[in-house]
């Protein structure tokens, strides 16, 4: 372990660039932070970098334990003050430990395959909670992959990493543009379904096939246009009461399991 007390420290500078999103996508890096999301990070070892330690977490012997793990694993560990740790993080009740984590920039031709058959696309997802909601509802569901579209939320943002509760490890998420995800599902055969207010198709009474590609839109303004122009399927949830919509992340929610339950 490397003890680090410098603000100016360029360990701590690089890692402090990367709370924001052009620099994690400059360097195909980011921050995870909390004891739990590091134990599953390290299930995959080869994506941590480094690990950082703040003054207090070696106070429990478990993270101690974890600790000689990490070097075990000839894992990098950095020890730093308190106020340096802070100033690494977004949170207000810091943990005491971050980590580095890289990631593989995908792309639909070389990441979605044709054994693909159940993937989720979100059309301008901005709100991080929503976001990382979706992410961990549909490794629960059983997706295979997750489409992002332009204008979604970085994925690797900290408060998007935070809801996903781990499942940022599991699943297969592709950057993409419109046109691009459009025309490789049509390619593959896949029915594009949407969810859509102005229909008379309920989404528990029709046929979504064995192989689905389900649409989720903008919190604000829902599924853009041409997309749902594309679509070879418009579904919508009922609401019995006075509600104007429901949550992305709800109404993805009961989406999601409702198509699961026919790919089965």
């Amino acid at each position: 372990m490397v003890e680090i007390t410098s603000k100016d420290n360029e360990k701590i500078k690089s890692t402090k660039l990367l709370l924001k999103s052009k620099n994690r996508n400059k360097e195909s890096k980011f921050i995870i932070e909390g004891y739990r999301i590091l134990t599953l990070a390290f299930e995959q070892k080869d994506i941590i970098d480094y690990v950082f330690i703040n003054e207090d977490f070696e106070n429990k012997e478990e993270h101690r334990k974890f600790l000689k793990e990490l070097e075990d694993a000839n894992i990098k560990v950095y020890k730093t003050t308190n106020k340096n740790f802070k100033d690494m993080v977004d949170t207000e009740n810091t943990q005491g430990i971050l980590a580095v984590v890289s990631y593989e920039k995908k792309t639909l031709e070389k990441n979605l395959t044709d054994d693909d058959k159940y993937i989720i696309v979100l059309d301008r997802i901005q709100d991080p909670g929503n976001m990382g909601t979706i992410i961990r509802t549909a490794d629960a569901a059983g997706a295979d992959a997750i489409i992002t579209l332009k204008g979604c939320v970085d994925i690797y943002n900290p408060k998007v990493i935070r809801s996903t509760m781990g499942s940022i490890f599991s699943m297969n998420i592709i950057p993409a543009e419109r046109d691009e995800m459009l025309s490789t599902l049509k390619s593959k055969g896949i029915k594009i379904v949407s969810s859509w207010l102005n229909t008379e198709n309920w989404y528990d009474t029709v046929d979504y096939g064995n192989k689905v590609a389900l649409v989720i839109g903008n919190e604000a303004n829902g599924i853009d246009d041409v997309i749902a122009e594309n679509s070879d399927l418009l579904v919508k949830i009922p609401i019995y009461g006075s509600a104007e919509s429901l949550n992305a992340a709800i109404s993805s929610a009961i989406l999601m399991y409702e198509i699961k339950k026919s790919l089965v």
